[in-house]
């Protein structure tokens, strides 16, 4: 089985922003599939589990809130017994700006508290991950940024990014090495 992490924030308050990139990417793939509702896990996660062109994959979005997503991951991983090079996980990204996308297969944090806390939780920093970017604050905050929603002019860029990231999750699914991914989607 493949699982795809897609982080974010609970709660409507959170829905539509930035920060909550992860969570939309994934809820697309759940839309595009007809997967159906996500549902409660007791490892601090809500998931939806189905059949892309023939390969069982779960999606899975943390209730954890940001910061403490490896306590959610590390329990999934672990109950499922999911190889690392079977996990993805989808993030927002401040340093690149809206409507780009990178995959990489191992690195550091780069500032991202969720990524930090799956970094410790899992004990490597050698797993799958999707980055889509949200660029850097033009003002304010970078808190009041990453929880604020994507202007109108930031949309259409986001949007195109969600569907780039969806098709590089789909060939990935499809049996396409992570690693040659990079060459295509990068």
């Amino acid at each position: 089985m493949k699982m795809i992490v897609g982080l974010g924030n609970i709660g409507t308050r959170y829905d539509e922003t930035r920060h909550n990139t992860g969570f939309m990417v994934v809820d697309q793939l759940a839309r595009d599939y007809h997967l159906g509702a996500f549902t409660h896990l007791k490892q601090e996660a809500v998931a939806v589990s189905g059949v892309i062109n023939g390969e069982k994959v779960m999606l899975v979005k943390p209730t954890t809130f940001m910061n403490d997503s490896g306590r959610a991951v590390g329990p999934l991983v672990d109950y499922y017994d999911i190889d690392l090079d079977d996990l993805v996980i989808v993030n927002d990204d401040l340093d690149m700006p809206v409507g780009k996308v990178r995959l990489k297969t191992h690195g550091a944090s780069g500032g991202h508290n969720g990524l930090k806390s799956i970094i410790s939780v899992l004990g490597t920093k050698n797993f799958n991950r999707v980055k889509v970017g949200i660029d850097h604050p033009q003002h304010g905050t970078v808190v009041s940024h990453v929880l604020g929603k994507f202007s109108k002019d930031e949309r259409p860029k986001f949007d195109q990014a969600v569907e780039q990231a969806e098709h590089a999750l789909e060939d990935w699914i499809n049996g396409e090495d992570f690693a040659k991914l990079m060459n295509t989607y990068n």
